[in-house]
């Protein structure tokens, strides 16, 4: 459905505006069908970032200093959502040697397993791309590789 359609909005200032809202509508379009995916897990979208970045580490540990830099949503709290799948048991934690401030983390067996179930089932995820072909995709993801490489207006 055409974003006019989504938001009962017929009018929009010029198509950048109208690109705009339609990035942060698909957006969150999108954070929905993957909270819901993730939800039978029982982990967030933000979790699972750091389960993949810890599995890309594995079977060695990384800061969370150094998750928060290579997660998708930097503004996240990667000490809070460490501790969080800590508690679940998806996450080893222990005191770095080189700098007591820091924390190292690594993947559990159990994160792992996690991650393979998760693995099993994520062409579900990947469906919401079957309206658009192979190319059609590639496109999307050079143009949206093309928006962010422009300096930043402020």
């Amino acid at each position: 459905m055409r974003i006019e359609e989504e938001i009962h909005q017929k009018k929009f200032r010029n198509e950048y505006q109208k690109a705009t809202i339609n990035l942060i509508y698909t957006h969150n379009w999108l954070m929905t069908k993957q909270k819901r995916f993730l939800g039978e897990y029982d982990i967030t979208p933000q979790q699972y970032n750091v389960l993949r970045i810890l599995r890309g580490q594995h079977p060695g540990s990384i800061s969370t200093s150094a998750i928060r830099e290579r997660m998708l949503d930097r503004s996240s709290d990667a000490s809070r959502i460490v501790d969080r799948i800590h508690k679940q048991g998806l996450v080893e934690k222990k005191i770095c040697h080189s700098d007591k401030r820091l924390v190292d983390v690594n993947i559990s067996a159990k994160g792992l397993k996690v991650l393979e179930e998760i693995d099993k089932e994520i062409i579900k995820m990947d469906s919401i791309f079957g309206n658009l072909t192979e190319t059609e995709t590639e496109e999307l993801n050079r143009l949206l590789d093309k928006l962010r490489s422009v300096d930043d207006p402020q």
